[in-house]
């Protein structure tokens, strides 16, 4: 019972994480955009219209993600990659979300972009996770396996 809340603690984390992460780096990086290119970014609505400020929040954002796939795998503590990939597929869902609610907000192709990235993301952070503590990762699971 316990790995079980454990495990729902760590994709709630990794989402916190990628959340917190990326408003961050947002109400830093947009402002700096409007002031470096005043003719093509006319409004901050303008930044999610143009590709090339598209491209700029997709790789932050993506960054955030394989943030919150690390986090979320190190929090596990067991499976990581697959705690990882879990927590990818809630983000992805909650994408899902937020381009029904916010359908006009920015166009398809970004929404687009972010769903087909976020689980193949989400889960290198369970890798980079896994490839920085073999010993954990072994240990947790042969604790797999003997509950089985």
């Amino acid at each position: 019972m316990t790995s079980v809340i454990r495990s729902i603690c760590a994709v709630l984390a990794g989402i916190v994480v990628l959340t917190a992460t990326s408003f961050a780096i947002e109400d830093v990086v947009n402002p700096i955009l409007l002031r470096l290119f005043p003719r093509a970014l006319t409004n901050p609505a303008a930044i999610a219209f143009n590709p090339y400020a598209s491209l700029v929040t997709l790789v932050y954002t993506s960054l955030c993600i394989v943030a919150g796939g690390y986090v979320t795998a190190w929090i596990a503590n067991r499976a990581p990659i697959q705690h990882a990939i879990i927590m990818g597929v809630v983000e992805a869902l909650l994408t899902v979300m937020a381009m029904l609610h916010f359908r006009g907000m920015a166009p398809l192709r970004n929404w687009i972009a972010t769903l087909i990235l976020t689980i193949p993301v989400a889960s290198l952070g369970g890798v980079i996770f896994s490839k920085h503590s073999p010993s954990r990762t072994r240990a947790s699971s042969l604790e797999d396996k003997s509950e089985q």
